[in-house]
């Protein structure tokens, strides 16, 4: 890549670096930049517990202002937050700032005027619940013409922007977490269905358990798993007992190893009312599983698969197709497994090289 400059100095700004799908991406970005040579800052609002570690030699710079700073006002105190951020880049003087989620986009946009930092703005969920209301959304289409960069993840989300916006933004996807980077298990599967998300409304594991629960005297020998915790688990416990399937569903919260717990099963079910990309829905098929997914409004779904092809497609909240579409794939082994080997491609398109010279790529253009 000999048009690359190195040594460049590429900020990222984010609420705080708290285990998450966006905070991931993220922090493997500042990994790979730095590694490349660039000088990366990694300036959160933000710092919490249980957060994800930046590399050696990332440096990290809180934005927010201190208790001694608050005032009884939130007008003031908002005003305060927004000149110190200004500070940050005056200060700090990056070349280009990358920011995501919804009001951040914003400060990053107004914050870094009259500075030479170059703002790029990234919708990395739904843009509608991104920018939820009318205000939000006069905001993103007054503001975002003035980002030097807008990155989407989906092409269906672009359409929910302006015109203007919609020939500025560009699509990037996010690359695969490493621990599935390995070759696919080709042994006799595990009788295990699973799953992996936060246990909240959204991700509606209610739907889940119901149809499993619907199947299960006609394959006796299946479990299923659902990794992650949330403000349902104790609901979630009790509707798989009521169902009268609690000695089959299991509920073991967060585990670090998410990639050996997957690698064996034998179908994985993404059953969310909207996602972005859904980086578990990327490790799970990358892992080789097949795959049962709703088709979420971003368009997060068709972006990764195509139905029947490597993995199956249902209607958002349709717990008759997960049914149905369950009783296909476990009543039909021949093709759940070629579904997972078709799947498993998903490796070499999101590989960790291959996704971050294209983000380096891009974000060379923007800095030029």
């Amino acid at each position: 890549m000999g048009n690359i400059e190195r040594g460049k100095h590429i900020a990222f700004y984010i609420g705080s670096l708290h285990k998450g799908g966006a905070e991931r991406v993220f922090v493997n970005l500042a990994e790979y930049f730095q590694q490349e040579g660039y000088r990366v800052t990694m300036v959160t609002q933000y710092r919490k517990e249980d957060e994800y570690e930046l590399p050696d030699g990332v440096a990290r710079v809180i934005s927010d202002i201190t208790q001694e700073e608050l005032n009884n006002s939130r007008i003031i105190n908002f005003c305060k937050r927004v000149t110190k951020l200004h500070r940050i880049w005056k200060t700090e003087q990056p070349d280009m700032v990358l920011s995501c989620i919804g009001k951040n986009n914003f400060m990053t946009v107004v914050t870094t005027l009259f500075t030479k930092t170059r703002p790029v703005v990234s919708v990395v969920g739904e843009a509608k619940e991104e920018y939820p209301n009318r205000l939000m959304k006069i905001l993103a289409d007054l503001l975002f013409p003035f980002a030097s960069g807008v990155v989407l993840q989906t092409e269906r989300s672009r359409y929910f922007f302006n015109k203007k916006i919609q020939k500025k933004a560009v699509v990037l996807p996010n690359s695969l977490n490493p621990d599935f980077i390995k070759p696919r298990y080709e042994g006799e599967r595990e009788k295990r269905i699973v799953s992996v998300g936060r246990m909240d409304a959204n991700k509606n594991h209610e739907m889940m358990i119901r149809a499993f629960a619907a199947l299960a005297d006609k394959y006796p020998g299946y479990t299923l798993t659902i990794y992650g915790d949330g403000e349902l688990h104790s609901y979630l416990e009790e509707l798989a007992h009521d169902l009268g399937v609690g000695d089959r569903v299991f509920l073991p919260g967060v585990i670090q190893d998410v990639a050996d717990k997957l690698e064996k099963a034998s179908l994985f079910l993404l059953t969310s009312y909207s996602e972005g990309v859904s980086n578990a829905l990327i490790e799970a098929l990358a892992t080789g599983l097949g795959v049962i997914s709703t088709d979420v409004p971003s368009g997060g779904t068709v972006e990764l698969m195509e139905d029947g092809v490597n993995g199956l497609i249902i209607p958002v909240g349709d717990q008759k197709a997960l049914e149905q579409s369950m009783d296909r794939l476990l009543g039909d082994p021949d093709y759940l497994e070629q579904l997972g080997r078709e799947a498993a491609k998903m490796k070499e398109r999101l590989a960790p090289e291959r996704v971050n010279r294209l983000w380096q790529e891009y974000f060379e253009t923007v800095m030029r």
